[in-house]
């Protein structure tokens, strides 16, 4: 290395402006930001405390090719300065080093946190027109109300003409009018004639609906799935498990179309849960006189009259873990603590009832 490229080796901060030295990066509006912490390489540190162990001098005479580099790495540190009138290098104390980066560092620091203070006032003019900038609302989470018979059968046409996989139906409550039933039969002709899947959920006591099951017997023909559940459930009409159909009223004459993802989700997770609770039935084997009493009260009656609990399940159709239920409930109400026991004051009951009527 030459006297002169060794002297005109750059120290960092010597002859630059501010934020330009050691440790400084891109700037951003005229401030430089801070990037590694400048220190010497492995190499040039072994260097370093061969000089010292030199005295602190090394000629530059002996600095061979392979030392050029990190000779040049140590005068840009400012640990190693060149001496041309002694032809040497001499080493720099690295307190006086480390003390004069340390006080570029804070002051690139101090002007970064003048920016960081002056930084909203800087942007104050974007900022107000961001605020008066009217917004695009995404309406498409939101719950759509309708009212009225009429609007709510011109809906069902809609969804069931665009649905393209599924429809699930939940039906608890009173059976509904034939009229109904004809329209839900034409949805799922539709829908399975595309290749899609209906599914619908019953109360056992629609079992004793004639209306009701001859549209389940006509349907489960074209391959529509019923189950009967013998516990509370809500209304709902679910389409390609994106669009949701639910009432908002007691009486049914309103509904609410749901169509955010999120309550879609919950709304799907709750039909399947209770599927995956319900029983298959056998739509034609309720028996006549039990035509339009609740589930509980099929079971009591099967029970007054001697059938076991397999037996009265199997009657109506229903699992003996539902039919188990529902006797749990009774045993409550008659205060009985046998099976036999409660057929009795079943009977004792209905015997009651009809002498009440007779006089």
């Amino acid at each position: 290395m030459t006297t002169e490229a060794a002297g005109s080796a750059a120290r960092p901060g010597a002859a630059a402006g501010p934020g330009t030295g050691p440790g400084a990066g891109a700037a951003v509006e005229g401030v430089a930001l801070p990037t590694a912490v400048p220190v010497p390489g492995e190499a040039a540190r072994t260097l370093y405390l061969s000089i010292l162990g030199e005295g602190g001098r090394l000629p530059m005479s002996e600095v061979g090719a392979a030392e050029q580099a990190l000779v040049a790495e140590l005068i840009d540190l400012g640990l190693l300065t060149a001496v041309p009138e002694q032809s040497c290098y001499t080493a720099v104390n690295p307190r006086a080093v480390g003390s004069r980066l340390s006080e570029e560092l804070r002051s690139a620091g101090t002007r970064l946190l003048v920016q960081a203070q002056e930084m909203p006032a800087l942007l104050e003019d974007l900022t107000r027109a961001y605020d008066l900038t009217p917004r695009k609302v995404d309406r498409s989470g939101e719950v759509r109300h309708l009212h009225g018979a009429e609007e709510i059968a011109l809906l069902l046409d809609r969804l069931s003409a665009e649905a393209r996989e599924e429809i699930l139906s939940a039906q608890p409550g009173d059976p509904v009018s034939s009229r109904v039933l004809d329209s839900a039969f034409a949805r799922a002709s539709w829908l399975l004639a595309k290749g899609g899947s209906v599914r619908s959920l019953y109360e056992p006591a629609a079992r004793s609906d004639v209306p009701t099951a001859a549209y389940v017997l006509a349907a489960t023909e074209l391959g529509v799935r019923f189950r009967v559940l013998g516990e509370s459930f809500k209304r709902m009409l679910i389409f390609d498990r994106s669009t949701v159909l639910i009432p908002s009223g007691p009486d049914y004459a309103s509904a609410a179309l749901v169509e955010d993802p999120a309550v879609v989700a919950f709304l799907v997770g709750m039909f399947e849960r209770d599927w995956q609770r319900a029983e298959p039935a056998q739509w034609n084997a309720a028996t006549p006189d039990a035509v339009g009493l609740p589930v509980h009260a099929q079971v009591g009656r099967l029970l007054a009259q001697g059938l076991t609990q397999r037996m009265v399940a199997s009657r109506l159709g229903l699992s003996e873990r539902t039919v188990a239920g529902h006797i749990s409930r009774l045993r409550e109400l008659y205060d009985a603590q046998t099976l036999f026991q409660l057929g009795w004051l079943m009977r004792a009951a209905e015997g009651d009832s009809k002498g009440e009527v007779g006089r």
